[in-house]
């Protein structure tokens, strides 16, 4: 027996999340059907970093699961092509210490929102970019940003079904990156309650209106209430894009 480390790719856009869900469509549930023909039928269970809602897509997702086969690491992503849908690529595998969790062993995890700045909404770009035709103040926006790095209880930036107690985390780096007509909102942290990220962004996007002050930043993270801050972003702008172990 043998423990395997993937990282893996896959387009949100036609599953309902990462989690296998019964009579839904999940990465999830492809990948371990997957994992059962390979391994003729045996079921063969695996373990995500964490998972993704439905429309979120994955850079840099990492799962972790075990094995008998004798396939040599490099072979496994070739292996499992055949198997997969198109959506969803191995991009690489290795052989880990029996030890490793691809969830508990996680320091930090890396978020990249997408959003298309033009006045027009571009067709082949609509399930992978968030069209916000609106101005934005990039300055303000960049200024608040700044105010959610640390350590802080998020408690107000997440949705309101959340269910774990400790809503401390930790935000590393927060940064507006312009690409073209594109801005990217790249966040690294010790991790993410549910619906973080997106409440982040669409909480900075109302700064960048004008609709919420830089300064309020502060005030909404010790209201510890969902209700101060801002619209939660859609989902098909986001992106899991690094795990770090």
């Amino acid at each position: 027996m043998k423990r395997m480390k993937c990282i893996v790719s896959y387009d949100g856009s036609e599953f309902s999340g990462f989690q296998i869900q019964p009579n839904k469509r999940t990465v999830q549930g492809d990948l371990e059907e997957a994992l059962r023909k390979i391994h003729k039928g045996q079921d063969v269970a695996l373990t995500a970093s964490g998972r993704t809602d439905a429309g979120v897509h994955a850079q840099g997702q990492v799962i972790h699961f075990d094995t008998t086969l004798a396939i040599d690491e490099e072979r496994w992503p070739r292996a499992l092509r055949s198997l997969l849908p198109d959506d969803i690529v191995i991009v690489q595998a290795e052989e880990v210490d029996y030890q490793f969790h691809a969830r508990f062993d996680v320091k930090t995890k890396e978020y990249r929102y997408r959003i298309l700045c033009s006045q027009t909404e571009e067709v082949f770009r609509r399930k992978y970019v968030y069209h916000y035709p609106y101005p934005l103040q990039l300055d303000k926006m960049k200024e608040a940003a700044k105010l959610l790095i640390g350590t802080f209880d998020f408690t107000s930036f997440c949705s309101a079904k959340t269910v774990v107690g400790n809503k401390v985390r930790t935000i590393y780096e927060l940064e507006l990156i312009e690409e073209g007509n594109e801005l990217i909102i790249r966040v690294v942290g010790s991790g993410f309650l549910y619906n973080m990220v997106r409440i982040i962004v669409g909480t900075l996007l109302e700064v960048g209106q004008g609709k919420k002050k830089v300064s309020d930043i502060t005030q909404i993270i010790e209201a510890k209430s969902r209700d101060k801050a801002g619209k939660t972003a859609p989902s098909h702008g986001l992106y899991l894009w690094k795990v770090t172990y």
